[in-house]
């Protein structure tokens, strides 16, 4: 029997409703946002730059986003992209755009609603789909679903997919067997994540700006060498996706689906992924979290995603089979899709340099990646708990530790359908979340418009917008209504001191400064 071919069947039919929910989805909340992507692209930028110190157990707005890139970029950045080419063609690349724009619109509606229903459990803020869920819809059950789900997809899953693909990379660079590649991993995982959420974020935060800064600069070094290409190359792009071109027009189905497919992968907008760093963050109003996660989909997939699939086709260093085995393209004769098309599009700059690069990056995203995954894992074994609990935290990064070891020494094919199933599981019962809840957090998103034509710094109030059950904001509206315990009750009242509202403005309507 075919393990991994029945695994790569499955995944394959669970993919297909995924891929119609994301792009129908992502077209539909670009309408109803009136394509926020563009239109409040400053605003992503500023809310970036907001927020200041966060307090106990929250996350600022910069850390939520490079814990968020943390998990967003990884291997499917490089691996992901080679095989979105090696499958539906040079193609494949303007549909990965066109989908990360579209789910842009998607990451803001989830990312805001997780900020909506968030909780502060002990002295930390979480959040993430089974918080939205449970809130909501008032349903435990549901929640519960959805972080057994998440569970089980970012411990003994999503990690495994990192980790193979680091144990392939430096084998094929420095020629290390996966044990010893899976000893290096492992200690150094654990040397990060049995430091606890802060050291978790303290090293993402290092990290990410480093590896995100370190490839593109390499990429931009392969186009310029190969500037006269690029126009060439565009046009390729643009042939295949739409069937005009005399090779790849006959795979257009194909083109769509992988890149489809690979930028979900990658940038996992919809799926739900970018909501426990979301939740986490700590900010005055939901929407401005939600324009924060927009803005790591460019960086994900419309840089990085596109730098290393501009780079692989100006360079011409790919193969293109169909699924039914016909061969397309053969310019990298024995290469299989993947990391190696990569590699060999440096190593045509610099002769030799290709492999340990890409073998260094893979490194890299793949450790944020897995720790970003730790966070998340976190966070749904303590909403499944009800309660944070440091014997279980430790069965789980031991759990997760174990995963990746093995997974250095596993065939990479299986690892990466079995991933595939996970995440075509929960994108199937968030984007269906999303549909059903889209209307809460495109009432908060007209609050944030609305206050910022009135010259405010929005807040929220989930009791004046009609949101139920958004507990974290309805306390702390409370905490700000409450008079301070050495306020003199007479005064407070007083016509010369208005009295404050929940939205840090005064009776008469003045901004609170």
């Amino acid at each position: 029997m075919d393990v991994t071919g029945t695994l790569q069947t499955i995944a394959d039919n669970l993919w297909m409703p995924v891929i119609v929910l994301a792009m129908v989805m992502g077209v539909y909340f670009t309408i109803r946002t009136r394509c926020l992507q563009i239109r409040l692209f400053p605003q992503m930028l500023k809310e970036l730059k907001g927020g200041g110190d966060a307090g106990p157990g929250g996350l600022t707005p910069f850390q939520a986003l490079a814990l968020t890139i943390g998990n967003r970029v990884g291997v499917g950045n490089i691996a992901g992209v080679a095989t979105a080419i090696g499958w539906g063609g040079p193609g494949a690349l303007f549909w990965m755009a066109v989908m990360a724009f579209c789910g842009g619109a998607s990451a803001f509606i989830e990312s805001t609603l997780s900020q909506i229903f968030k909780e502060r459990v002990g002295n930390e803020l979480k959040g993430g789909v089974p918080y939205y869920l449970q809130k909501a819809f008032q349903k435990r059950w549901l929640g519960l679903i959805a972080a057994v789900i998440a569970l089980i997809l970012y411990t003994f899953l999503a990690p495994g997919i990192q980790a193979n693909s680091i144990a392939v990379s430096a084998e094929y660079a420095f020629g290390l067997p996966g044990w010893v590649t899976g000893i290096v991993v492992t200690a150094t995982l654990g040397i990060i994540i049995w430091g606890g959420r802060e050291r978790v974020i303290k090293v993402v935060n290092i990290l990410v700006p480093i590896m995100a800064v370190g490839y593109i600069g390499a990429t931009i070094i392969v186009l310029g060498a190969n500037i006269t290409q690029l126009p060439g190359a565009i046009a390729l792009i643009f042939q295949s996706a739409f069937g005009a071109h005399s090779v790849f027009g006959g795979i257009i189905g194909a083109a769509v689906a992988w890149g489809v497919r690979r930028a979900l992968f990658s940038n996992v907008a919809g799926v739900g992924e970018g909501t426990y760093a979301a939740g986490a963050a700590e900010v005055s109003h939901p929407a401005k979290q939600g324009l924060v996660q927009t803005f790591s989909i460019y960086i994900d997939t419309l840089t990085v995603c596109m730098a290393t699939g501009l780079m692989i086709v100006v360079t011409g260093q790919y193969n293109v089979i169909t699924t039914d085995g016909t061969v397309l393209a053969t310019n990298l004769p024995g290469v299989a899709a993947g990391t190696g098309f990569t590699q060999a599009a440096v190593d045509t700059v610099v002769v030799g340099f290709g492999s340990p690069f890409v073998a260094i990056s893979v490194a890299l995203f793949a450790i944020t990646t897995i720790v970003a995954f730790y966070f998340i894992a976190d966070t749904n074994l303590s909403f499944i708990l009800g309660r944070n609990s440091r014997t279980w935290v430790r069965a789980l990064e031991i759990c997760i530790l174990a995963v990746c070891f093995i997974s250095c020494l596993v065939d990479a094919a299986a690892v990466w359908a079995i991933g595939d199933i996970g995440y075509a599981s929960l994108g199937i019962i968030n984007f269906i979340a999303l549909i059903l809840l889209s209307k809460t957090a495109l009432k908060a998103l007209r609050d944030y418009d609305q206050q910022r034509k009135n010259g405010l710094d929005p807040t929220f109030d989930p009791v004046k917008l009609g949101i139920k059950h958004a507990n974290y904001w309805e306390d702390l509206r409370a905490e700000r209504s409450a008079p301070s315990p050495d306020t003199n009750p007479d005064s407070a009242e007083s016509p010369s001191s208005p009295q404050k509202d929940t939205l840090g403005t005064d009776s008469s309507g003045a901004k609170d400064s």
